[in-house]
């Protein structure tokens, strides 16, 4: 009967545990698929957007389609406006059309596009679209900050359409006016004329603009760590895990800053020389500039600057508020230093006080011993530990501070770092060219 039950009882224990083996992972199913949705939500945009940059030929992990895309390049962004400007060009058609300026438009095109594919497809294709936008999972970032992720993607791809649509319009307008006032033989081949030329237009613009997006992107991305670190302020007190982040921080802002620092530098460069060669070409043009015959300009150059500012704006954000975080930092070393010197006086007064009732006992003691060096012994000194904790405390907060004033951070190009100040430099260097340029052109054809 005894080994009966214990059999029963074996087997209603081996009954149970099936049970709860079988509850258990329900449970955890149902804690788990909350994250996993936001992880697809994340991996479902993260694809859209490589998906877009493969379409402009960004994806360039094989050989294959490496090939490709330099092909597609070189056909779309190169051949095609160049046979177009060729089987149009005419010798009384100035008034509609200048092939100098036209040729102009379509080398500084073709080598901003250049540049950006070379140097972005290069990152993609080193890091991936994980690593290159600092949304990789095992970086332990990506669960506090994927809603955030989400929609700073988003607001790009939209921010980058906004602006494409605008220029778009911009260029189909002043083709559409140039077919009207243009004489041509057949409508239909000057119809397909300003179609290549707007398809043409119109892909090496995206590439370029993509990339300055993509730049934007991967700054913005990171403010939102840094708005996180100054909010952290407030909430923990840990002067270690502080600088251990912001180590963290600006080691991303420097790896920003080495895969970006060619592009930003060639980009600079090729919109400075297309910008002086578009003045030097209209101002020293005898004839008469039109919407018609320049308009290209206008657009090409709208297209430039949208470009370059886009990247010295959120250059110079992500580097004032890496810089901003010292600021922060000493305002919550001054309100933790004044709110514990007001308990760190009561202290002091109290240990004050005592040490004044020891001496007070010391010298009722001392009146009753041989002589005063034996009295000395018996007096007990307080010892303040908060006190010294306080001192302790203040002196990492101080350093911390120190360290932060004393490494900024931000976005740099070969040593320059990217704020209002280098902005300012650049903008006073591009005046000095355009004066120089209205100097050779207005003045000297004046004279």
């Amino acid at each position: 009967m005894a080994d009966l039950h214990i059999l029963t009882e074996s087997s209603e224990t081996d009954n149970k545990i099936p049970l709860l083996n079988n509850t258990e992972p329900s449970r955890e199913n149902k804690q788990r698929n909350p994250e996993e949705n936001f992880d697809t939500h994340l991996d479902k945009t993260l694809q859209r957007l490589e998906f877009f940059l493969s379409l402009l030929g960004f994806n360039q992990s094989s050989a294959s389609s490496l090939g490709l895309s330099w092909a597609v390049f070189l056909v779309i962004g190169v051949a095609i406006p160049l046979l177009v400007l060729e089987v149009s060009d005419c010798s009384d058609c100035e008034k509609y059309q200048i092939k100098e300026f036209e040729l102009d438009i379509v080398v500084s095109q073709a080598c901003l596009a250049a540049v950006s594919l070379l140097c972005l497809s290069h990152n993609l294709r080193k890091y991936g679209i994980r690593k290159f936008l600092f949304v990789d999972r095992y970086s332990g970032q990506m669960a506090r900050f994927r809603d955030e992720y989400i929609r700073k993607i988003s607001d790009s791809i939209r921010l980058l359409v906004l602006w494409v649509l605008p220029c778009f319009i911009l260029k189909t307008a002043r083709e559409v006016t140039r077919i009207f006032f243009m004489p041509q033989e057949s409508w239909w081949l000057s119809v397909a004329i300003s179609f290549a030329l707007i398809i043409s237009w119109t892909y090496v613009t995206t590439i370029y603009l993509s990339a300055c997006f993509l730049f934007h992107l991967v700054c913005n991305l990171q403010i939102i760590h840094f708005d996180d670190y100054g909010k952290s302020l407030d909430r923990d007190s840990d002067v270690m895990v502080f600088i251990e982040e912001h180590i963290r921080l600006r080691h991303h802002l420097s790896k920003i800053s080495h895969r970006f620092r060619i592009y930003l530098l060639l980009v600079f460069l090729v919109i400075t020389a297309s910008l002086f060669v578009t003045l030097f070409q209209t101002t020293a043009y005898s004839g008469r500039v039109t919407f018609i015959n320049g308009g290209d300009f206008a657009v090409s150059s709208t297209v430039q600057v949208v470009g370059i500012i886009l990247c010295l704006n959120a250059a110079a954000k992500i580097s004032h508020r890496a810089q901003g975080i010292a600021s922060l930092a000493s305002r919550w070393h001054a309100m933790a230093t004044c709110t514990s010197g007001e308990t760190s006086q009561l202290r002091v007064s109290n240990s004050i006080g005592n040490l004044g009732a020891a001496n007070l006992l010391g010298s009722v003691y001392v009146d009753n011993s041989e002589s005063d060096l034996e009295s000395l012994d018996y007096i007990a000194m307080p010892t303040n530990t908060h006190l010294a904790s306080y001192m302790s405390s203040y002196h990492k907060r101080q350093a911390f501070v120190l360290y932060l004033q004393t490494n900024p951070g931000g976005i740099t190009i070969f040593g320059w770092t990217v704020d209002r100040g280098l902005i300012n430099t650049i903008f006073f260097i591009e005046l000095s060219l355009v004066l120089f340029v209205l100097g050779k052109t207005i003045v000297l054809a004046s004279e």
